[in-house]
């Protein structure tokens, strides 16, 4: 005692030092560490590298605590007898007092000097328990099961269920393949009863068209009478659903995800953002779902734009050159299409050429746009706008993705400023050669096909056939969003890397290929850009905005290049709720 006395009177505790950083001192499976106050003790085995299996939990949502799997084993020091003062042992600690019953990790905190123990014969046992009346009346399906190599059922029950089930009695029966919305099917027999679906509808789609129906066994999920999961991002419930009671209908049945290649990127439909995982395989995407980034869009993305990806495989895609030959197009190579361009528009001044790039494109299309439109010396310019009102959640005011970039890289407040100049100036018979890159002018900014035919020369860059394309003397396939590389700065001033992951279809061209070979065919000067690579560097050399980046220092999560004073409404209501300790975030 008297060793223990002079520790305690010469040294600082533990937990002085850890309550002096807001922090507290816990033990997880035998090793302290420090996490701060208020921290649910699921999120302190995490930090601890320790999982905890679970399925209601998920920590962008509220914890109601009711799968029951995430159950450990607490304890704390012994409470104090009147007058008795706590001991400490050797390391600053008390000893820790282990409960006989068990508590669930997902909706408790932490406190000074707890134990939790996440495995151990109390544990394991509740666990088993846990998984034997989930799987009662689970069916056996797995085989056909869309979730199955991605499904927290099957892999808790390998590592936390019996080897044989008790129960001969007949499985209860519960509706299958429900329609529940227009993109999403429901398997109810599938379904552990998490609530996450429920909890997402109410707490961040604010459409709370969800709820259980029944007691006991029999307890059902369904929609509220009358109702659908109609909302834009009702597909997310897919997505956290743990089980395969929630599929996509676009995805269903289409194929096994152990198939499929992964690829990191970003959204482009709207100056959000969104990061993504594109899942493919061969040369198709079969679906996008969101990668989770705190600062862009949390864990969510809303389901226009999942679905957008479906335009890349069209029967309309555009994949060889074609040159207009008396007034018809016919099928060319790059090398004969590049050389009349250049020859074709050596015949125009500058004054009489107008380019428009597009928002969509990335910093390093933006940058070889800018470098083009000095080559054939055009004094318009201008890029196409798209701006409708913000759903306040995900989805941009801007729809176009890479407005920000444009700024910087183009050095103009307003990239959209010369738009309508240019189109007044093509009425008139002022401009008379017109390139136009990754945009339909009829569609996107309600030019008129007489006002296209006053044009005597017209290029038009583009994925897919358009009005634009039907009226270009020359027609060039570039790339769609999945089929390059670059970067782009999102409304809030986020450089972010958008990566290639399947091959563009045909004899289509990277852009950044198409821009640079156009520029060497007009001007005739050597240029040494080989790889995409070459051009960020010149990005960093030039704009201070982006000194030092590279592809590397971008990393998955992205970067802030810019302060814009944009937010993002989802986040900063996931902010106000982490705050007020409603979710873990």
């Amino acid at each position: 005692m008297s060793d223990t006395k002079t520790i305690t009177e010469e040294k600082k505790l533990p937990k002085d030092i850890a309550s002096s950083e807001g922090l507290v001192n816990v033990q997880v499976d035998g090793v302290w560490i420090k996490v701060p106050k208020g921290t649910r003790m699921i999120e302190a085995c995490k930090l601890a590298e320790q999982h905890v299996p679970h399925y209601c939990y998920h920590p962008k949502l509220s914890s109601p605590g009711n799968c029951r799997m995430c159950l450990v084993q607490m304890g704390m020091p012994p409470r104090l007898a009147p007058g008795q003062t706590p001991e400490y042992n050797d390391r600053g600690f008390q000893e820790i007092g282990w409960m006989p019953r068990p508590v669930i990790a997902c909706a408790n905190t932490v406190a000074e000097n707890m134990g939790i123990r996440t495995t151990g014969e109390l544990v394991e046992k509740c666990r088993e328990g846990v998984m034997e009346f989930l799987l009662i009346n689970h069916p056996l399906d797995c085989p056909i099961c869309d979730q199955a190599g991605e499904c927290t059922l099957q892999e808790y029950s390998v590592q936390h269920g019996k080897g044989t089930s008790r129960f001969v009695e007949d499985k209860i029966k519960k509706p299958k393949n429900v329609d529940i919305g227009p993109r999403i099917n429901l398997d109810d027999e599938r379904c552990v009863m998490c609530s996450r679906c429920i909890r997402f509808m109410d707490e961040v789609a604010d459409e709370p068209v969800l709820g259980f129906i029944d007691r006991g066994t029999h307890t059902k999920l369904t929609c509220h009478p009358g109702r659908k999961v109609e909302s834009n991002y009702g597909m997310n419930i897919i997505d956290i659903c743990p089980v395969g009671a929630l599929t996509s209908k676009d995805f269903r049945f289409q194929m096994r995800v152990w198939f499929l290649k992964e690829t990191k990127s970003i959204d482009i439909n709207c100056g959000t953002g969104c990061n993504v995982t594109l899942w493919s395989r061969g040369n198709e995407i079969f679906r996008v779902t969101p990668r989770q980034n705190d600062d862009v869009n949390s864990t969510w993305m809303p389901d226009s734009h999942r679905l957008a990806f479906k335009s890349l495989h069209t029967d309309d895609r555009l994949t060889d050159c074609m040159i207009k030959s008396e007034g018809a197009h016919k099928v060319g190579t790059w090398q004969d299409t590049k050389t009349a361009i250049a020859s074709a528009l050596a015949k125009f001044e500058g004054k009489d050429i107008a380019v428009i790039g597009s928002a969509r494109q990335t910093n390093e299309e933006l940058f070889l746009t800018k470098a083009l439109t000095t080559a054939v010396k055009a004094e318009n310019f201008s890029l196409v706008p798209r701006f409708k009102e913000s759903d306040e959640k995900l989805i941009s005011a801007d729809r176009n993705p890479n407005t920000t970039g444009a700024q910087i890289i183009l050095e103009m407040d307003d990239p959209y400023a010369g738009l309508e100049q240019i189109k007044t100036r093509i009425r008139t018979g002022e401009i008379k050669a017109l390139i136009v890159l990754h945009e339909d002018l009829l569609e996107a900014a309600a030019f008129t096909s007489e006002e296209l035919s006053k044009l005597e020369f017209l290029v038009s860059a583009n994925t897919h056939a358009s009005g634009t394309a039907s009226a270009a003397d020359f027609v060039i396939p570039v790339s769609g969003f999945s089929e390059r590389r670059g970067s782009m700065v999102n409304v809030s001033g986020r450089l972010q890397k958008m990566n290639q992951a399947i091959l563009a279809p045909g004899k289509t061209l990277e852009d950044w290929e198409m821009l640079r070979d156009l520029i060497l065919a007009i001007t005739g000067e050597k240029n040494e850009t080989y790889m995409l690579e070459d051009i960020l560097k010149q990005i960093a050399a030039t704009y201070k905005e982006f000194s030092g980046i590279t592809f590397s220092k971008i990393g998955d999560l992205g970067k802030v290049i810019k302060e814009t004073g944009v937010t993002i409404p989802l986040l900063e209501r996931e902010k106000e709720r982490i705050n007020n300790k409603e979710i873990v975030g």
